[in-house]
């Protein structure tokens, strides 16, 4: 066994616990104030980098890459948190992170640049990202990504990944509640990780500055990713409404309140 070529789709998104408030700019729709609010890694994303690095510290020979897009300064000091959880060589993308960007392009620029990593052993290519983003949640972005590069064998919804030499044996969400094991002779495959089985990490003060080393450099050399400026266009952007209806009523029979809630549902 010589070890897997795991590439981690990943970017950066708005730290869900601010207010997000939609807006539309003189370059399209954005979101109010996003220069100034934290960003974190993709809580999906996440999960998938935690769990190639995982993998690659328990397979010899295996290399873990970040192929990340966004704005380079963002990127940056997203980079200097992360950096300290997981070792792992970034392929930064100079580009729009908003939650606006057409999942096609998105895919496009991304398989891109995993097509220009040096020493990429397609043969031995395991392709992790998120089944969804906390931005751009279309839900098809590694999909595609994957097709592009040629990767037949596919996975969704992903929580759990072992492996025997060459052979994967993968545990996938389906409807129900329920679990699909499936099994993949060999490398190549795109998993699309849901929350995976591992903790976050410790931070590392040690591993960061030893990451830094090769970040900072990959930064310096992102390629300019321009997006929107395909066919997409938006008519208007607004927060969802808010709606609640609160009625206090005593000894009301369950079949009442279902029947109430039926009502209420049918008339929205």
């Amino acid at each position: 066994m010589a070890g897997f070529h795991i590439v981690v789709c990943g970017g950066m998104v708005p730290d869900p616990l601010q207010s997000l408030e939609p807006v539309v700019g003189p370059d399209g729709p954005a979101l109010k104030n996003e220069a100034m609010l934290p960003m974190v890694l993709d809580p999906w994303a996440a999960h998938s980098l935690y769990e190639a690095a995982h993998l690659a510290a328990h397979a010899p020979g295996s290399k873990v890459w970040l192929v990340s897009l966004g704005p380079k300064a963002r990127l940056q000091q997203l980079m200097m948190s992360i950096a300290q959880k997981v070792s792992f060589e970034l392929v930064a993308l100079d580009g729009a992170a908003g939650g606006f960007s057409d999942a096609y392009e998105i895919a496009r620029a991304l398989a891109e640049a995993i097509e220009g990593i040096p020493d990429l052993d397609r043969t031995r290519l395991l392709l992790f990202g998120g089944c969804a983003s906390a931005a751009r949640d279309a839900g098809v972005t590694m999909s595609m990504v994957a097709e592009r590069l040629g990767l037949t064998e596919q996975f969704l919804g992903v929580d759990m990944l072992e492996t025997d030499g060459d052979r994967l044996r993968i545990k996938e969400r389906v409807e129900g509640g329920r679990y699909r094991i499936s099994e993949c002779d060999a490398p190549p495959a795109m998993l699309a990780w849901a929350t995976g089985t591992l903790p976050i990490p410790p931070n590392n003060p040690q591993l960061g500055m030893q990451n830094m080393r090769s970040i900072m450099p990959a930064l310096a050399r992102a390629k300019s990713i321009p997006l929107g400026s395909g066919d997409v266009a938006f008519g208007a952007v607004e927060r969802p409404v808010q709606r609640r209806e609160t009625r206090v009523v005593k000894d009301m029979p369950p079949e009442d309140i279902a029947r109430e809630i039926v009502a209420w549902m049918r008339e929205g």
